[in-house]
This record gives C-alpha cells, sequence and structure tokens, in this order.
C-alpha cells in the first residue's frame, strides 16, 4: 500500500494513501469464510452492537480493501458484521483481515470569495464516529455500485448524496478523487472525492429539509473564510479525514 503518515492532534497518526485521479476498485476474490471461534465472537459483538443502537444495524454487503496502489484498489465484498466486529474490537483486525472502504464528497459551491463547503453532524447512534461533524455525502461502498468484478466509487457517492442531502446527480459535477485516509484503530479507509456545485447554499439546505431521509441534523454550508472558526468551535467533534480532505480540496492550510 502507498501510503504517508499524517501529522495530527491525535496519539495515532493517520495514514493517507496517495490516489490518482482515475482510481479503478476491483473484486479480486470472495470473502473468506472464519474459523467458528471467531464467528462467534462475531456474532456477540454485532448483537451488542444491535442492541446498543436500537436494532437498526443491517448486515449488508460492503467493499473491503485487500491492497492499495494509486491506480488500482483491490478488495472483496464482506459483511458488515465483521466490520462492526472489528471496530468494537480493533485487536481482531488481524484475524478478519477486514478494511471497510468508504467514500466521502466534500461539496464546494459558490464562487470567488463566496464559496461554502457543505458540513452535517453525524447520528449519535451510528457506530462509526458519533456525533462527528463531516462533510457529506459519506457510505460505505456496496454492490449497487458495482459492474461485475468493478466498483465505482462516484456512482455510491451520488447515491449517497440523495438519500443524505436530497440532491440529483446533476446538482454537482466534476468529481476528483483526492486521497484514502486509514482510521489506524477500525481500519476502516476513507475514500474523498471532491465535487462542485451550482447550487446555492439555501437552495443545498431547502433540499435537504425536504429529503425523507434525514441523516444529518443538522447540515450546515460554511463558508472558506468561516472554515478555521468553524473547525476550532467543534475541536474534538469533527471526523479525522475532514481537515485532511478539506486540505487536499486545497481549501484548508495542512496541518
Amino acid at each position: 500500500m502507498t501510503e504517508a503518515p499524517v501529522s495530527t492532534p491525535w496519539p495515532v497518526p493517520w495514514r493517507i494513501h496517495e490516489i490518482e485521479p482515475g482510481v479503478r476498485l476491483r473484486i479480486s476474490r470472495p470473502m473468506p469464510a472464519l474459523p467458528p471461534p471467531l464467528e462467534a465472537e462475531v456474532e456477540r459483538l454485532w448483537r451488542l452492537a444491535q442492541a446498543r443502537t436500537g436494532g437498526s444495524l443491517f448486515n449488508g454487503r460492503v467493499f473491503s480493501s485487500d491492497s492499495i496502489t494509486p491506480t488500482l484498489i483491490e478488495g472483496h465484498w464482506t459483511e458488515f458484521r465483521r466490520v462492526v466486529a472489528r471496530m468494537e474490537r480493533p485487536a481482531l483486525g488481524a484475524d478478519l483481515a477486514v478494511a471497510p472502504t468508504a467514500v466521502g464528497g466534500v461539496i464546494v459551491g459558490g464562487e470567488g470569495a463566496e464559496r461554502f463547503v457543505v458540513f452535517g453532524r453525524r447520528p449519535l447512534r451510528a457506530v462509526y464516529q458519533a456525533g462527528e461533524w463531516q462533510l457529506p455525502p459519506a457510505g460505505s461502498l456496496d454492490p449497487t455500485a458495482s459492474d461485475g468484478d468493478m466498483v465505482d466509487p462516484v456512482r455510491q457517492l451520488l447515491a449517497e448524496m440523495g438519500e443524505e442531502i436530497g440532491l440529483p446527480p446533476d446538482a454537482v459535477r466534476e468529481p476528483r478523487p483526492l486521497c484514502v485516509v486509514e482510521h489506524p484503530g477500525s481500519g476502516v479507509l476513507d475514500l474523498g472525492i471532491a465535487l462542485r456545485t451550482g447550487w446555492s447554499a439555501e437552495a443545498i439546505l431547502d433540499a435537504h429539509t425536504r429529503a425523507a431521509h434525514q441523516e444529518y441534523d443538522p447540515l450546515e454550508t460554511v463558508p472558506l473564510g468561516a472554515l478555521p472558526a468553524f473547525l476550532a468551535r467543534h475541536e474534538g467533534h469533527v471526523t479525522r479525514q475532514t481537515p485532511i480532505f478539506l486540505a487536499r480540496a486545497g481549501l484548508l492550510s495542512p496541518a
């Protein structure tokens, strides 16, 4: 894996995996079977997480990365139960061999001094980075984004955008992959993609208000000039990948 350490205010450095604009994602192997004792522990941790989140979790299939190069990310479909088990017990990482991979957008609107970025606060019951501010849309890569053995991260991102914010696919343009950020504990990989929109901040907030699926509470549009103050105000409650994606998109000075 191509990677570089990132200087952050957190005790364990997060890793950045460099990728090219045309990076491809491919399914290269089936999901491996687990030994019975490990399978039992996964089920135990899954039930605990279900109880804590009010039974809201769904054991669907998500993309897990096995190797990353700047031009190709190879992996396999894994079940969400295994992802949750690794989040609950990071020490199981080597045995489970899962690196759940998600996409995250950086939606930039406006022109010149009027440019803004869209932020949203994650649900308090989320199993990953609960209650933290992030750059929406975001979500795990699932089979709906695949054609045969290839997986399209932009397709997934546009689907998440419609569900989470209420924006149609043609509301954004110029998707630009930025990098992949790796969580040092859970092994979650976030693939950042910058997007431009011609919609106004007011229109985006109105679409979110009217959307049936209220993923973020609240959703905010933050002017570029107010970004440092926004991040400082919510220090400790912003996802770790957020400032990295903002810096890679040229919207924030690197730490």
